[in-house]
């Protein structure tokens, strides 16, 4: 069982960054594809990044060019680097494992809140 704990969340000015973080205990981690997802209030949830266990990255188009998604095999964590924040990005901010192409493992969610 995978364990995920999620942190860097908080509140920020417009045009701010911040920085989250999610450590993965119990598993493999290199083998898991990781993603971040945001619930906004009153919306669904959304991918906002991801990245295989080859390095390679999906970003949403809302936060492409502005949000990094990286990874360090050898401390089981993935980040969530956010620059040019925007209000509209405020969510509560989740990553994900995937195993065999679904996520299955889901962190407990940091809450981002940027003002204008």
């Amino acid at each position: 069982q995978v364990q995920l704990v999620t942190s860097g969340g908080g509140l920020v000015q417009a045009g701010g960054s911040l920085r989250l973080s999610c450590a993965a205990s119990g598993g493999t981690f290199g083998s898991y594809s990781m993603g971040w997802f945001r619930r906004a209030p009153g919306k669904e949830r959304d991918v906002v990044a991801a990245i295989d266990r080859s390095g390679s990255t999906y970003y949403s188009d809302s936060v492409k060019g502005r949000f990094t998604i990286s990874r360090d095999n050898a401390k089981n964590t993935v980040f969530l680097q956010m620059n040019s924040l925007k209000p509209e990005d405020t969510a509560v901010y989740v990553c994900a494992a995937s195993e065999s192409g679904s996520y299955r493992f889901w962190g407990q969610g940091t809450q981002v809140t940027v003002s204008s």
